[in-house]
C-alpha cells in the first residue's frame, strides 16, 4: 500500500510538470505496466484530480482544469519560489491579497522541511525594500488585465484624466512597475500603460481578433518605449564590449542593447538630462564611445575635463 501511495505521488509529480505525457514514457518513469499507469491514474481521478486521456498509440495523458482546486506537488526549487513570492504579497507588494497571502504562506511552512525552512528565511532577511520604493498594484485590477489579456477581450479605463478604449495583449513587470501593452483603438497604435496609473473600474469591451505583435517582439517594444520615446535626450552609445557583458550591468527598463559584432554592442536609451545618462554609462567601468547626440558628446568631454582637474 505504502508502495502504491508513493507511486500516486510521483505520478501526480510527473503530471504536474509537464502538459502531456506519453502512456509508455510514464510507464518507463515509473518502472511499471501501462496497465497499471492506467490504473494508477483512475485512482487519481477518485481523489478529485481531473486527469484527462487521449486513446491510441500515440495517445497519453494531461492533467486537465478541476472543479474545485487539488493538493499541489511542489520541488524544493518551487516551494522556495512559492514562499519568497507569498511573503512579498503579504508584505504589501501587490494590494488586495495580504491576509490570503498569509494564510497562505502560514500553510506551507508549517509543512515545510527544516532545511527549507532555514534557506528561506535567509534569502528573506537579506531583502530590505525601503518605505515607497515598489509601488504597489492592486491585485484586482492586475487580476481584471490579466483576464482580459487571455480573453482577447477589450477594455476601458482612465488613464491621465482621459478614456482609454484598448485591445490589451500582455502584462510586463519592468524594473518597479507592471506595464500593459495594449493596441489603442482611438490612436490606432501600440501603446503601453503604467498600471498603477489605470483607473478604476475597468470596463469591459468586445472581443477582438489579436493583432500580430509589434516587431514581433514584445520585449523589443516594451524596453524601447520605456527608455527612448517618453524623454527629452535619446542617446545612442557604442560599448567596446560583448553585449553580454554590458547586460550584466544594465537594465531593461534603462535601455535597449544591440550586438555589433562579438566584441561590442550598441545601447539605446533616453533621459530628461544628460548628466543622467553620462553618469550612468561612465560608471559601467566599460569604455564607450558617444554617437548621439552632439549634445552628450560635449557634455562627457566637459565632465571628463572637470574629473581630470579634481585629481591633477
Amino acid at each position: 500500500m505504502l508502495q502504491t501511495s508513493a507511486r500516486l505521488l510521483r505520478l501526480l509529480s510527473l503530471l504536474q510538470s509537464r502538459p502531456d505525457w506519453p502512456g509508455t514514457e510514464l510507464a518507463e518513469r515509473l518502472d511499471v505496466t501501462t496497465r497499471t499507469v492506467r490504473r494508477d491514474v483512475d485512482r487519481l481521478r477518485e481523489l478529485g484530480y481531473p486527469v484527462d486521456s487521449t486513446p491510441g498509440i500515440a495517445g497519453g495523458y494531461r492533467l486537465g482544469v478541476g472543479g474545485a482546486m487539488p493538493p499541489l506537488l511542489l520541488d524544493d526549487e518551487e516551494a522556495c519560489a512559492v514562499a519568497v513570492g507569498l511573503r512579498g504579497a503579504a508584505a504589501g507588494w501587490v494590494t488586495g491579497i495580504e491576509e490570503s497571502s498569509l494564510r497562505a504562506l502560514s500553510k506551507i511552512e508549517q509543512i515545510l522541511p527544516s532545511r527549507l525552512r532555514h534557506r528561506i528565511t535567509g534569502l528573506q532577511s537579506s531583502i530590505m525594500l525601503l518605505p515607497g520604493d515598489c509601488p504597489v498594484v492592486d491585485a484586482d485590477l492586475l487580476t481584471a488585465l490579466a483576464a482580459a489579456c487571455r480573453a482577447n477581450e477589450g477594455v476601458r479605463f482612465g488613464y491621465r484624466d482621459a478614456v482609454r478604449r484598448v485591445e490589451p495583449y500582455r502584462l510586463v513587470r519592468a524594473g518597479r512597475y507592471w506595464y500593459l501593452l495594449a493596441y489603442d483603438l482611438d490612436r490606432d497604435d501600440w501603446r503601453t500603460f503604467r498600471v498603477d496609473r489605470v483607473a478604476r473600474p475597468i470596463q469591459p469591451g468586445a472581443r477582438f481578433t489579436p493583432r500580430p505583435e509589434p516587431a514581433g517582439d514584445t520585449a523589443t517594444y516594451v524596453s524601447e518605449s520605456l527608455t527612448r520615446a517618453p524623454y527629452r535626450y535619446q542617446a545612442t552609445i557604442l560599448f567596446h564590449a560583448p553585449l553580454e557583458k554590458v547586460a550584466e550591468t544594465t537594465s531593461p527598463t534603462a535601455g535597449r542593447l544591440e550586438a555589433r559584432d562579438e566584441h561590442s554592442c550598441v545601447y539605446y536609451t533616453g533621459a530628461e538630462a544628460l548628466d543622467t545618462i553620462a553618469v550612468y554609462i561612465a560608471l559601467k567601468g566599460i569604455d564607450f564611445e558617444v554617437l548621439e547626440p552632439p549634445e552628450l558628446k560635449e557634455f562627457v568631454a566637459g565632465l571628463a575635463a572637470r574629473l581630470t582637474r579634481a585629481v591633477a
